[in-house]
């Protein structure tokens, strides 16, 4: 169900599959996000997206865990210095770290509706901007990395790009993966983190159907 019952129509570029022409094509089932609606639930979805991506395993000893004599160092009183009772305290050179990292789950659980009203978001905000282009189809009759980029020159010559397709062909990721600045995604695990990232988003017009079902009603990920 659209969030507030409202559409926009909103041209998107679409390049035939050697990236040579372009007609646009009206999103009439885009969701309308103007202004700030749907900002805070982005940013929350993107900041949990990132610490999901932590592993946590940052790990430091603290003085029962360091190696060392559990003699006091020297008497309590009559030396003129600080009282010690051990040469594993935090305050000698070789002593355990206080309040140091330890092994700790980052995971941030984010609800359905949050995610959906994210990922209308972020899709509503690059379209509108330009920042996704369609192209008909991939076709790319053979895994040859030249073949890509001479799509890409014509369509997204600068910056990082994210190809989508509803279900990306063996041959396509065998041909791209050799750019740094290019990744592959399928339409059914796009989310607003890979939305909000890359500089361009290819999708395929089957991929463009089935994202708008998604941010409709779908269930990003």
């Amino acid at each position: 169900m659209l969030m507030g019952g409202k559409r926009a129509m909103t041209p998107l570029k679409v390049y035939t599959s050697d990236g040579s022409q372009y007609a646009e094509k009206q999103l009439s089932n885009l969701p309308m996000m103007e202004g700030e609606r749907g900002r805070a639930a982005l940013r929350q979805c993107l900041l949990a997206y990132q610490a999901n991506q932590r592993q946590g395993n940052a790990c430091t000893k603290n003085r029962s865990e360091v190696s060392g004599t559990g003699k006091k160092p020297w008497r309590q009183k009559g030396t003129g210095r600080a009282r010690a009772g051990s040469r594993r305290s935090p305050l000698f050179a070789g002593g355990g770290l206080a309040f140091g990292p330890r092994p700790r789950d980052y995971m941030q659980k984010i609800n359905r509706k949050m995610r959906l009203i994210a990922f209308q978001h972020a899709l509503f905000k690059r379209v509108q901007k330009g920042h996704i282009i369609g192209i008909q189809q991939w076709d790319i009759p053979e895994p040859k990395t030249r073949i890509i980029e001479a799509i890409l020159k014509k369509i997204a010559p600068k910056g990082t790009v994210l190809i989508v397709d509803d279900m990306p062909s063996a041959t396509l990721i065998l041909a791209s993966r050799n750019l740094r600045r290019v990744t592959i995604s399928d339409a059914a695990s796009l989310n607003a983190w890979d939305l909000s990232r890359y500089t361009t988003i290819i999708m395929s017009e089957k991929s463009i159907d089935t994202t708008l079902v998604r941010a409709q009603k779908g269930r990003p990920s």
